[in-house]
């Protein structure tokens, strides 16, 4: 068990009341990681699907189907996991949180820092919590890794190098506006990158962003074009220098490259996606030209960030200044977006 959540079960627990907003695949996987700790009740489901409302039942037969958020909002929940389109994110959020209710939302909170701040300071208001779904935070992988930096084990960090791409892009529509999308490969896939680059250094300042965005192999030339390869460099308040580079539909030869690497004056760490895959993940820790296995899959991680937000809700846990980072990550999306 992840030991973020382990440290949630331990605090004195009620089950709490969620609705679902958006249950296609990742909705249904998060709901389905919630309702395996026992610790929450499935109240309700919105989706516009039918198919998909038929699928979550599964999971939760006692739910009762519902039109939209504004029904959601009036069965007295304690909180609401929102999967629905990027757009929509910000307004749904903020419409949960004045109504006093805690949420989970899938990346991005906001399609820019704006929306993103807006929904922080609804939650701040509110005194509710609030979690984005910055999964790979809770891999057994990016957390020994995480370890590491924290302790001192890898020396001062001075460059880190993390990687995107995935080979098919996403089949929906709307991730090709960017009005509704608010961009491409970097809010979609970058997105995490920045946040694990980040929180393993514990959010050190960005100076300097400098970034090139293509489309179709050539540079952005339309202000509405949404990018399908991007490559940024941050460079920290402390000297450190970040590389991210993620894409769409990139001739990679497998299904995905996934990876984080840093690198400290005393040794250096590698996280790394198994064989092209989406969800297997291994962790490295280098001396040298020696490297040490520290973890291997598998890994059931997809759902663990959803069960940890549940597990604070039931214990009691109202607003979490550490949501502020996420308009920090907004933020720097914003400058990778202005400087492309």
């Amino acid at each position: 068990m992840n030991r973020l959540i382990e440290r949630s079960l331990q605090m004195r627990v009620k089950p709490v009341r969620l609705g679902f907003l958006g249950v296609g695949w990742i909705g249904r996987n998060r709901m389905e990681a919630i309702l395996r700790m026992q610790m929450a009740k499935a109240v309700a489901i919105a989706d516009p699907s039918e198919d998909m409302r038929k699928e979550a039942l599964r999971l939760a037969p006692d739910a009762e189907i519902v039109g939209d958020l504004d029904a959601l909002l009036s069965l007295d929940l304690d909180g609401v996991v929102i999967a629905t389109p990027s757009a929509l994110h910000a307004g749904q959020s903020i419409r949960a949180l004045q109504a006093g209710v805690a949420v989970f939302c899938q990346k991005p909170l906001g399609r820019s820092g704006a929306e993103a701040a807006a929904v922080v300071a609804a939650a701040r208001s509110a005194d509710s919590l609030l979690s984005v779904d910055f999964s790979y935070r809770y891999t057994q992988g990016m957390q020994r890794i995480r370890d590491l930096i924290r302790s001192g084990e890898l020396g001062k960090v001075f460059a880190a190098d993390l990687v995107f791409h995935n080979a098919y892009g996403p089949d929906k529509s709307w991730f090709y506006d960017k009005s509704l999308s608010g961009g491409g490969c970097v809010i979609d896939l970058g997105v995490h990158l920045i946040d694990m680059a980040l929180w393993c250094l514990d959010f050190p300042e960005v100076v300097d962003t400098t970034s090139t965005l293509m489309k179709g192999g050539e540079p952005i030339s339309a202000t509405g074009d949404v990018e399908d390869f991007a490559v940024a460099t941050l460079t920290l308040a402390t000297g450190a220098v970040i590389r991210l580079a993620c894409s769409w539909r990139l001739q990679a030869g497998c299904d995905a490259v996934i990876g984080a690497d840093f690198f400290g004056t005393s040794g250096g760490a590698s996280f790394r996606n198994v064989g092209g895959s989406f969800y297997d993940f291994a962790a490295y820790r280098f001396r040298g030209t020696s490297t040490e296995e520290i973890v291997r899959p598998p890994d059931d991680w997809g759902g663990r960030a959803a069960a940890d937000w549940a597990a604070r809700l039931a214990g009691g846990q109202a607003y979490d200044p550490c949501c502020e980072r996420l308009v920090e990550v907004a933020e720097i999306i914003d400058d990778i977006y202005r400087h492309g």
